[in-house]
């Protein structure tokens, strides 16, 4: 969404542009933010944030001031779908944003020796198509066990009074599988919520937020998730909300960051959804179509694992 600016902000075009939500999270962090020696490296924290981008008008918020890897993005998203824990899935179409946390030296240090290389255990696909079924590993055929809550949300969204119920929400965050994952999910707890006839909007809660790397993936993630859900349900993607709990930049990311506040957003491209399919995991990277996406180049910075 472009408004009238009131502030120092500005676009090209003398509009607000919501990408400045993140560039003004990146300032906060590196003016309040406190240093704190954590799990893997020096982080400058806050806790408690908050965006909101609009998904209006085929709207996808892809950030600007820096190219993102949007198909990285979808594929990673595809393979949450449809359950997959497989990191070798992702490896065959080239994804290797999981390869540290597939090693086998860090599955050892998670206790998980007896899970094979590339094996993730039961993390997001699992919670989200397979909540809570007792896992052996990632090449078990899990349908009908556990809960699909994916399936129960699309089921209530295409029913026409069950789609506005307040109940629609899908956890990654299980207590009792939580040992047995390669690496405790990030992105927790996801809400859907219709207003008017058919406006789907959707709110995302975040335990832990790496500003430099993770957030603008996970931006990109639930807003791709949401515009699907909208097609396959035959509503209109209106809102992607977006609340982070700890929420930091790593220390060797400052500079980089600092960089990209000094550069002037783009506008958001436009996504196209090609086709309704009968399941929402038969959808395919070649069924999203991204048009007019212009961006500054990419920052290079090290993924911590």
């Amino acid at each position: 969404m472009l408004k009238k600016l009131t502030n120092a902000n500005k676009t090209r075009d003398g509009l607000y542009h919501e990408e400045f939500q993140y560039l003004e999270l990146i300032s906060d962090i590196l003016k309040e933010g406190e240093i704190v020696n954590g799990r893997n490296g020096l982080t400058k924290t806050i806790f408690g944030s908050a965006m909101h981008f609009s998904l209006e008008n085929n709207t996808i918020p892809i950030l600007t001031t820096k190219k993102v890897a949007w198909k990285t993005c979808l594929r990673e998203l595809l393979w949450f779908i449809k359950g997959s824990t497989s990191n070798l899935e992702l490896q065959s179409k080239n994804v290797k944003i999981w390869n540290g946390n597939a090693s086998r030296d860090f599955l050892d240090s998670r206790g998980l020796q007896h899970l094979k290389e590339n094996d993730l255990g039961p993390v997001y696909g699992h919670q989200w198509r397979f909540f809570n079924a007792p896992y052996t590993t990632c090449e078990e055929n899990y349908k009908g066990k556990g809960k699909d809550q994916l399936q129960y949300i699309i089921d209530n969204l295409k029913h026409p009074t069950n789609r506005y119920s307040r109940r629609l929400l899908m956890s990654a965050w299980n207590p009792c599988q939580i040992d047995e994952m390669a690496l405790p999910p990030c992105h927790v707890l996801v809400q859907f919520n219709v207003l008017g006839s058919n406006k789907l909007s959707c709110s995302l809660y975040q335990r832990s937020g790496d500003v430099g790397l993770g957030v603008p993936f996970n931006i990109a993630s639930y807003s791709f998730l949401t515009h699907l859900i909208a097609k396959h349900c035959g509503l209109v993607a209106t809102e992607f909300c977006y609340y982070l709990g700890n929420t930091h930049i790593y220390s060797d990311h400052l500079e980089s960051l600092e960089m990209q506040t000094k550069r002037v957003p783009y506008l958001f491209p436009k996504l196209e959804i090609t086709c309704v399919k009968e399941n929402i995991e038969d959808y395919d990277e070649n069924d999203f179509k991204l048009s007019d996406y212009v961006f500054h180049p990419t920052i290079k910075m090290e993924m911590r694992k």
